[in-house]
C-alpha cells in the first residue's frame, strides 16, 4: 500500500506557471514599446511640458469642464515654454499638446497596474518559479523609479528653460528601455523553463554584449538628437550639406562638451554610429547563422536594415512626426531582436 500511495519528492506537483508569466511579461514589454512611441510623439509635438504638475493618482482623470481646462491652461501659461515659444496659443491648441502628454502619463500608470496586480496574484498563487521573484520585484521597483525620473525630466523645463534637459530625456528613455529589456529577457527565460524544466537562465554571449553596447550608445545619442532638435540641423545624407562634417560648425570648449551639447556634433555622431551598430549586429547575425539559428540571424539583419532606412528617411524628409515616431519605435524592436537573438545563443540547461 505504501508504494501505491506515496509519491517520490521529485514527482510532487508544482504550482509554478512559467509560461503564463512569460506571456504576461511579453504584454508588459509591448506596452512599454507603445509608451516609447507615444513618448516620441510627445517630444516631436513639444507636448511634454503641457502638464505642469505630477499627480500620480488625481492626475489619472483629464480636466472635466471649462473651468478645469482654463485652470490647466493658466498653469501652462506661466511656463517658460509658453512665454518664449507658444505665446498666443489658444485653448484648442493647448488641448492638442495636452492630449499627448496625458496619454503618455496614463500609459505609465496603466503599465504599473498591469504589472503590479498580476504580480501580486502570481505571488499569492505561488506560481512564480524559484529564483524569479526577486527579478520581478526588481522590475516593478524600476518602474516606480521611472515615474520619478519622468517628473524629474519634466521639471527641468518648468523653471528657466523652454524645453526639458536632453540629458534627463536620455536617462528617461534608457530607463524605459531597461524595463523593456528586463521584461523580454526574463520572459524568454520563463518561456524556456515552460518548455523544459531543466532550462536555466540564458547567458548573454560576448558578441551580444558588443552589439547591445553599441546600440545603447546609439540610443543615448538618439535621445540627445531628440532633446536638442538636432535632427533639423542638416537634412541631407550622406553629407551634412556639402561636407562630410561642416567646417564652419561652431564648437564648444572643452571639446568633450560637443558630444553632449552641440546639435551638429550630436547629429554627426548619431548618423555614423549607426554603422557601428550595423557592424555589431552583423557579427551577432554571423554567430547565429554559424550555430544554425538562421531565423534569428535573418531577423536581426532585417531589423537593423529597416532602422537605418527609417533614420535616413526621417532625416532627409525633415523629421515628419509619423516617421520620427516609427524610427523611435523601430529602435525598440531592434533592441528586442538583438536580445532575442542573444538569448537564443545563450540558452542553457541543467546537465
Amino acid at each position: 500500500m505504501a508504494t501505491m500511495t506515496a509519491a517520490p519528492a521529485s514527482a510532487a506537483p508544482t504550482r509554478a506557471r512559467p509560461r503564463a508569466l512569460s506571456n504576461w511579461l511579453f504584454v508588459i514589454a509591448a506596452m512599454v514599446l507603445a509608451m516609447v512611441v507615444v513618448g516620441g510623439i510627445t517630444r516631436l509635438t513639444e507636448s511634454g511640458l503641457s502638464i505642469v504638475k505630477w499627480e500620480p493618482l488625481s492626475g489619472t482623470l483629464p480636466p472635466m469642464g471649462e473651468a478645469q481646462w482654463q485652470a490647466e491652461f493658466a498653469a501652462y501659461k506661466a511656463t517658460p515654454q509658453y512665454l518664449r515659444v507658444n505665446s498666443g496659443m489658444n485653448l484648442g491648441e493647448f488641448k492638442n499638446i495636452f492630449f499627448w502628454e496625458y496619454v503618455h502619463r496614463l500609459l505609465g500608470r496603466l503599465i504599473g497596474l498591469v504589472f503590479a496586480l498580476p504580480l501580486a496574484w502570481f505571488a499569492w498563487k505561488r506560481a512564480i518559479p524559484k529564483g524569479y521573484g526577486w527579478k520581478l520585484v526588481g522590475i516593478l521597483a524600476l518602474g516606480g523609479v521611472q515615474g520619478g525620473i519622468g517628473w524629474w525630466m519634466v521639471a527641468s523645463g518648468l523653471v528657466d528653460r523652454p524645453e526639458v534637459s536632453h540629458i534627463r530625456l536620455a536617462i528617461h528613455l534608457l530607463t524605459a528601455l531597461t524595463i523593456f529589456s528586463a521584461c523580454l529577457w526574463v520572459g524568454l527565460d520563463l518561456r524556456a523553463l515552460g518548455h523544459d524544466a531543466a532550462a536555466r537562465p540564458a547567458r548573454m554571449p560576448t558578441v551580444g554584449i558588443w552589439a547591445l553596447s553599441l546600440l545603447v550608445l546609439q540610443l543615448m545619442f538618439g535621445a540627445y538628437v531628440a532633446g536638442l532638435d538636432a535632427g533639423f540641423a542638416f537634412n541631407s545624407w550622406p553629407k551634412m550639406g556639402d561636407e562630410w562634417f561642416p567646417s564652419e560648425a561652431p564648437m564648444m570648449t572643452p571639446w568633450l562638451r560637443n558630444l553632449v551639447d552641440n546639435p551638429i556634433m550630436v547629429q554627426f555622431v548619431h548618423r555614423w554610429l549607426a554603422w557601428g551598430v550595423a557592424a555589431g549586429v552583423a557579427a551577432l547575425a554571423f554567430e547565429a547563422f554559424r550555430r544554425e539559428r538562421n531565423l534569428w540571424g535573418a531577423a536581426v539583419i532585417g531589423a537593423v536594415a529597416l532602422q537605418i532606412s527609417l533614420g535616413i528617411a526621417t532625416l532627409v524628409l525633415g523629421v515628419p512626426i509619423p516617421l520620427g515616431a516609427a524610427h523611435q519605435g523601430m529602435a525598440v524592436i531592434l533592441l528586442g531582436t538583438i536580445l532575442a537573438t542573444s538569448h537564443a545563443l545563450g540558452r542553457r540547461r541543467i546537465v
